[in-house]
């Protein structure tokens, strides 16, 4: 314990999980977490679009980020399992958005995910960072999300 209170953690990264992928968000931009909470859904919206929800009395969009980035088709249930979570972008970004993801899995730094040696292989989005691999050598992919939010087809919410 004494060890623990005498060493600092320098988190850079928030890990979540979306459909089994380990994804990393960074701390400087992301902001709140948020525990499940109604959705209304929007007519005509996407399929990644879950809907919208009332987040300490803004409104918010909200994306079901594994299905953005094409890691399950849409779920029947948007918010399927209590240990979702919405995690909302930073105010600098001016955009009112938060991120369904399924579970929390952290925080990280970087000394606790070196670079993977592999990277991926096709093309990229540009939102996606580096590959990053744990002790236990699972692969976290790194999202940019200012430059996710920045996508033509992430700010166009309706079909």
């Amino acid at each position: 314990m004494q060890a623990a209170r005498e060493t600092t953690l320098i988190a850079n990264w928030l890990a979540v999980e979306c459909a089994g992928a380990g994804i990393l968000l960074s701390l400087k931009q992301a902001s709140e977490i948020f525990a499940p909470v109604p959705i209304k859904s929007v007519p005509y919206g996407k399929p990644w679009l879950a809907g919208v929800a009332n987040l300490r009395g803004g409104l918010f969009t909200v994306v079901d980020l594994a299905t953005y980035l094409g890691l399950r088709e849409v779920a029947p249930s948007r918010i399927s399992s209590p240990q979702a979570r919405l995690v909302s972008l930073s105010s600098e970004m001016n955009l009112n958005c938060a991120l369904l993801v399924d579970r929390l899995a952290g925080l990280r730094g970087d000394d606790q995910l070196p670079l993977a040696s592999q990277q991926p292989t096709g093309p990229v989005p540009r939102f996606a960072g580096a590959l990053r691999r744990d002790e236990s050598g699972r692969l976290w992919q790194e999202i940019n999300l200012e430059a996710l939010a920045r996508q033509d087809d992430f700010l166009h919410i309706v079909r």
